[in-house]
């Protein structure tokens, strides 16, 4: 009776029934399980000690990663019962609004993965030297020199990406912390043609058409206005230059305006072309950049290039 009680105050814990949940899908790191159920990584690895403990998680390690999985020999050592309960109440509770954000975010990690040519673990998928920033890097090459400006840059990733190949970057954050951090990992990848500034989307700290290149990369949902960011974008490119814009397509996912501060849920491609177009925008286009099955968030690639300057006709010259 003690070992029972111990077990079902094991399972009292809503946080190891949610990690349950996930490893019934499919088995993870704790990085991943970090960013699916949203709790600290230690927190995570505690709870997996626990129920690693009490023979219902096990260990693997291949090809270089730890993974966490459900334990097959609970089934053989009378824990059926246990097992056929768990999955039940998975099923009923598949339509709470908790669980359909650790789905939605699970999604996310199965995408990180495909995009990133990770193996994890299946040898059948490692090809040496393949990878999706190599790829972004050597399309790089084919740019002339350029002057971007990365409009809600955040923790700077894709500024210190676009300064690989541009003459030079601005990055634009209205956070004072989150530069820094973008400005520490910039001196980490030795990156010196970067300038950090402090700036709101709708308000840039740039001069009018000083920019060859717009980028807003999952920065539009966040602001209060799209048609103010957008106009504010146009305004600092030069003519001829292009905005790049990448965002969500519309989701029903309402969990991310309290956890990420989101102020719309995506765009329809409709309407992400309507407000391009509306900017001032011509050639603008919209395509899907990336999906994956069952993922509720879908990313959308659109651009579109500002008005090129109007050419003076020549005076005709004076007759002698």
């Amino acid at each position: 009776m003690h070992r029972a009680s111990a077990f079902f105050r094991l399972l009292a814990d809503g946080t190891r029934l949610r990690l349950l949940r996930v490893l019934a899908q499919d088995r993870f790191n704790v990085s991943e399980l970090t960013a699916v159920l949203g709790v600290a990584q230690s927190g995570v690895s505690r709870h997996l000690g626990l129920l690693k403990d009490a023979g219902l998680v096990a260990e693997e390690r291949e090809a270089g990663y730890v993974y966490y999985r459900l334990a097959d020999q609970g089934r053989d050592h009378g824990q059926a019962p246990l097992s056929n309960l768990l999955d039940a109440h998975f099923a009923a509770a598949a339509a709470e609004p908790a669980v359909l954000q650790d789905e939605a975010r699970l999604q996310e990690v199965r995408r990180h993965r495909k995009e990133n040519f990770e193996t994890h673990g299946d040898l059948r998928q490692l090809v040496p030297g393949r990878s999706w920033a190599a790829w972004a890097r050597a399309l790089g090459h084919l740019l002339p020199p350029l002057d971007v400006a990365d409009i809600g840059c955040g923790e700077g990733y894709l500024t210190v990406e676009a300064a690989r190949w541009a003459r030079r970057v601005v990055g634009i954050d209205r956070s004072d912390e989150v530069l820094e951090r973008a400005k520490a990992l910039a001196a980490r990848r030795h990156v010196g043609n970067v300038e950090w500034k402090k700036g709101d989307l709708a308000h840039l700290p740039l001069r009018d058409a000083s920019m060859d290149v717009a980028l807003l990369s999952q920065a539009l949902h966040h602001a209060t206005t799209p048609e103010e960011a957008l106009a504010e974008a146009v305004r600092v490119l030069k003519p001829g230059g292009r905005l790049l814009v990448l965002d969500l397509r519309a989701h029903d996912q309402k969990w991310v305006s309290a956890r990420f501060g989101d102020r719309w849920l995506g765009f329809s491609d409709a309407a992400l072309a309507r407000l391009l177009a509306g900017a001032g925008l011509r050639d603008v286009r919209v395509q899907v950049g990336t999906r994956q099955s069952g993922d509720p968030f879908v990313v959308l690639v659109a651009s579109g290039v500002t008005p090129a300057a109007k050419s003076q006709s020549p005076k005709p010259r004076a007759r002698t």
